[in-house]
């Protein structure tokens, strides 16, 4: 059976961002384990096609400053490569997005952790966090929204999603209020004019 810390770590691995002093123990781990490699498979799987299916947003006038401000007044370093040589065109490796580095949301139980920011494209992916019990309150979706369930369970208004489940609202939708009963971690597709995502970068 495979557990929920293992399940994030296949996550984490599906997109790249396992910190490198994790990975070699995660493949030779995966080695011996069918399961893992399984999962793993799947998992890279749908994260190429949610990434795909997200619609080019033309941008706000001003928005690419704003945000562009926001993360300068970060001061953090650039994320180095996972591996010492350069990756090939197009593709990009961060240590970044480890197990650490959530930042908790001003709502008790929650988290959220910046994966990438796709600022022509207009888009984000995030992975969020909500410990057992935690409640989402009833809000208006700014952009479109695409969720899958990576670990656990939620549940958006009458539907309880556990994992593999994906969930998409369009923009100006109504969503009630979410929780889970066992706690969860799910990947986002967000647009970058999304509260959410505003948040991460403050």
């Amino acid at each position: 059976m495979i557990g929920e810390p293992q399940q994030e770590q296949a996550a984490l691995y599906a997109l790249g961002a396992l910190p490198a002093a994790e990975v070699t123990a995660w493949e030779a781990e995966m080695s011996r384990n069918p399961e893992l490699r399984a999962l793993v498979r799947r998992l890279q799987s749908t994260v190429a096609m949610v990434a795909g299916a997200v619609p080019t947003v033309a941008l706000p006038p001003g928005l690419k400053q704003k945000v562009m401000q926001r993360i300068d007044a970060l001061g953090k370093p650039r994320p180095t490569p996972v591996r010492a040589l350069a990756p090939p065109p197009g593709l990009r490796f961060t240590t970044s997005a480890g197990q650490s580095h959530w930042k908790a949301l001003p709502i008790p139980g929650a988290a959220i952790k910046l994966l990438t920011l796709e600022r022509e494209a207009g888009y984000a992916v995030l992975m969020g966090k909500l410990e057992p019990g935690a409640r989402y309150p009833a809000h208006i979706n700014a952009g479109p929204e695409d969720f899958y369930i990576l670990t656990g369970d939620l549940v958006v208004g009458d539907r309880k999603l556990v994992a593999g489940d994906f969930h998409h609202a369009d923009a100006g939708s109504y969503h009630e209020m979410n929780h889970s009963v066992a706690g969860c971690t799910l990947i986002a597709v967000l647009t970058t004019r999304d509260p959410l995502v505003e948040f991460a970068l403050a």
